[in-house]
């Protein structure tokens, strides 16, 4: 199985935009850390959250199937590839069944959500509780490209209530906040 070195290498190679590629690596860090919860490989899981959008800024029109056909021929494992495929089911008509799949898809447009709200807060993720980011959800106007749909449907998928969920993702991201420029010395505008 490839490793996350070699999946960093396809993030450089595949995404420009540096948003885009903050966006994956705080998903990353929010699925491992749901697989550390759950007893289950973080390496493997991980490599699901970081290279999800993989095509997305290339191939916008075949999201996420250009990637995982690419993915394929480079070794990943199959739950890696149906994990990125459940993630958009209306394109693909995977659905999220798998733990993994269901945990890549709650995760995802959540941590955006949660990646926004550290930029607009002074400590940034430092002291970000799931009161915070639950306020922020409900004003369509903030984070406008957060589907809020799919949030509903992720906390619906993990199985866990809106605030827990949303905690656990703010843990998963916390843990690598410097890596992703969230802490509150990363966002001050002094």
């Amino acid at each position: 199985m490839p490793d996350r070195a070699a999946a960093l290498a396809l993030l450089e190679e595949w995404v420009d935009n540096e948003a885009l590629r903050l966006h994956m690596r705080s998903v990353e860090a929010a699925v491992r850390h749901y697989a550390r919860l759950r007893g289950a490989d973080p390496e493997s899981w991980g490599l699901a959250g970081l290279l999800h959008d993989l095509d997305w800024e290339k191939y916008p029109d075949t999201h996420p199937v250009t990637a995982v056909d690419h993915l394929r021929e480079a070794g990943y494992p199959e739950e890696v590839l149906r994990a990125i495929l459940a993630h958009r089911p209306d394109y693909t008509g995977v659905e999220p069944e798998t733990e993994l799949d269901r945990v890549l898809y709650a995760c995802d447009e959540l941590a955006g959500l949660v990646y926004a709200c550290c930029l607009v807060r002074p400590n940034g993720i430092d002291d970000l509780a799931p009161k915070s980011v639950t306020k922020k959800l409900k004003d369509r106007a903030f984070a406008a490209g957060v589907n809020r749909d799919d949030v509903a449907r992720g906390v619906e998928l993990i199985g866990l209530e809106r605030s827990e969920h949303i905690q656990n993702v703010i843990d998963g991201m916390r843990a690598v906040a410097e890596d992703l420029r969230i802490r509150g010395v990363d966002v001050r505008r002094d």
